[in-house]
C-alpha cells in the first residue's frame, strides 16, 4: 500500500477546487445564469472527486451570491482601475480570493498564494502582481478575527 501525506494531498484538492471555482466565476461572468445550471453543466466536462467538487461548488457559489460586495471591495482598492476594465480572469481570481478571505477559514497567505498561482496561471505574469497588491491592501483592510 503507498503511503501518502494525507494533508498535501488534502492540499491539491482544494487547490484544484479553487481553479475549478475560479473557471466556473469567469464562465459566470461572461454568461450570467443560475449558478446551479452552470455547475451542472461545467461538471458534465471536468472530472473531479466529490469532495472537489463540493469546495468548488462551495466556494463559486459564494462568491457568485455576493459578487456586488466582492466588486465594491475591488474598485476601494484597484486605484485607477474601473471594474470594466479589468480581465475577466483577473475578476474572477480577485472576487474568490476576497470571498475566501471574508470567510476567514483559510490562512492569507494560502488565499494569497493560490491566487496568485491562478493570476499566472490563467492570465499573465504581471496579472500575479496586481492581484497579490489587491488582496494585500484588502487583507489590511478588514476587521481582524
Amino acid at each position: 500500500m503507498r503511503r501518502e501525506s494525507r494533508g498535501a494531498n488534502k492540499v491539491t484538492l482544494r487547490h484544484k477546487s479553487r481553479e475549478f471555482a475560479m473557471q466556473m466565476l469567469f464562465q459566470w461572468d461572461l454568461s450570467p445564469q443560475d449558478p446551479a445550471k452552470l455547475e451542472a453543466k461545467f461538471w458534465r466536462a471536468a472530472k473531479a472527486a466529490d469532495s472537489t467538487r463540493t469546495f468548488a461548488n462551495k466556494l463559486f457559489e459564494g462568491a457568485a451570491g455576493d459578487v456586488a460586495a466582492l466588486d465594491e471591495f475591488i474598485v476601494k482598492h484597484a486605484d485607477n482601475w474601473r471594474i470594466e476594465r479589468l480581465a475577466a480572469i483577473d475578476k474572477a481570481v480577485l472576487r474568490l480570493a476576497i470571498h475566501e478571505l471574508r470567510e476567514g477559514e483559510t490562512p492569507f497567505k494560502v488565499i494569497l498564494n493560490e491566487a496568485v498561482d491562478l493570476a499566472k496561471k490563467f492570465s499573465s505574469e504581471e496579472s500575479g502582481a496586481f492581484v497579490n497588491g489587491i488582496l494585500d491592501t484588502v487583507h489590511k483592510s478588514l476587521p481582524k478575527k
